[in-house]
């Protein structure tokens, strides 16, 4: 059984996509739809591929069964929609969409027309992530006591005025956070549970043009009354290596990119000696710290191939819409508690109203 599939959106990600389904056993594209033809057209020269004139088009192809969605952040919601409506399953690259509301209308809308909907969080398929979650389902740290997520990268200005929609609160959504360290924050809440309570500070440092933060600090305490710190910037150069840290009473762990770093436990066991003998190959360069076009697509590959098996076996998938949403509603808290100064608890009753967004959809 294969499946076809259409890319909608043509931008940078949209490559990555495009890498990841040449790389599934039994996906296809098919065919892609961009708002500028001669972009599509480009896309589709290069990729393959069909372009088509109009979403309907595309949508009403018999042999795309599976969309993924490439657009800015901010304009995922009605691809999504439309695609659902037409009984395509729907894959959306992160963030899900930028307000909680637009989110839960995505998967209201999955759900209702019977179709799959997956958030693209790449990183939680590596090797090492893996490794972590089966080392914490183990209890091997013994009490979660403390969780810290960093992502201290580089953006130039070049970055921010490639497109007019970087750097604004109705298309990006946010800046440090909801585009570059959203990855690692949902890692974060993966690893240690729910967030319970986050009080943060943001700041707009050393870019100009630009309505969001590139840089941000949130204390996080969990659910299982374990504290933690996020820290997150475009605003530091040259920028460095994301880093994961876990702690616990019987053991802790740090992952820088993709490689497992620190690895020190009261009670050894002996798959140990591997995990020990792969940090001395320790094999992560700059990912994403100071160049977006710098990551991998594999990450992405065994994702779609997870919601390939996923649609072939009739199972869940591993991260589906209601799991993509948790990131977005934490980073949301992070931003209401960075605009009123206070500790703000989770779960959010609805989107928290920013001045900084007022007169915009919420």
């Amino acid at each position: 059984m294969s499946f076809g599939f259409g890319i909608i959106g043509v931008g940078m990600i949209a490559k990555f996509h495009a890498k990841a389904i040449a790389d599934v056993r039994g996906a296809k594209l098919v065919g892609c739809y961009g708002r500028r033809t001669e972009a599509a057209e480009a896309f589709a020269a290069e990729q393959g591929c069909q372009a088509f004139a109009s979403l309907d088009a595309m949508l009403a192809h018999p042999q795309i069964d599976v969309v993924t969605i490439c657009t800015p952040s901010g304009a995922h919601l009605e691809p999504a929609v439309q695609a659902a409506k037409a009984g395509k399953h729907v894959i959306v690259e992160k963030p899900l969409e930028i307000t909680l509301r637009r989110c839960d209308r995505i998967i209201d809308a999955c759900d209702r027309h019977g179709v799959r909907l997956a958030t693209i969080f790449p990183s939680r398929f590596h090797d090492s992530s893996r490794t972590l979650k089966a080392a914490v389902d183990a209890e091997r740290f013994g009490r979660l006591t403390l969780g810290d997520a960093y992502v201290k990268w580089y953006r130039t200005q070049a970055y921010y005025d490639s497109g007019a929609w970087r750097g604004t609160w109705e298309l990006d959504g946010g800046g440090a956070l909801m585009n570059q360290a959203i990855h690692n924050i949902d890692l974060l809440q993966w690893l240690m549970g729910p967030v319970a309570e986050v009080h943060s500070q943001t700041a707009l440092l050393a870019h100009e043009r630009i309505a969001v933060e590139d840089t941000a600090v949130a204390a996080l305490r969990f659910t299982n009354g374990a504290l933690g710190v996020i820290e997150a910037t475009t605003s530091v150069y040259p920028g460095y290596l994301k880093r994961l840290e876990i702690h616990g009473n019987a053991g802790s762990a740090a992952m820088e990119e993709e490689d497992i770093v620190r690895w020190d436990f009261a009670k050894k066991q002996k798959r140990d000696e591997a995990i020990h003998a792969a940090m001395q190959r320790s094999k992560s360069t700059g990912g994403g710290a100071a160049d977006p076009k710098a990551i991998g697509h594999h990450g992405h590959a065994r994702q779609f191939q997870d919601f390939v098996d996923a649609l072939k076996k009739d199972r869940p998938l591993a991260i589906d819409g209601r799991e993509g949403r948790k990131a977005v509603e934490i980073i949301l808290a992070i931003y209401k508690s960075a605009e009123s100064g206070k500790a703000v608890a989770l779960p959010l009753k609805g989107d928290p109203v920013l001045r900084r967004r007022r007169g915009g959809e919420e």
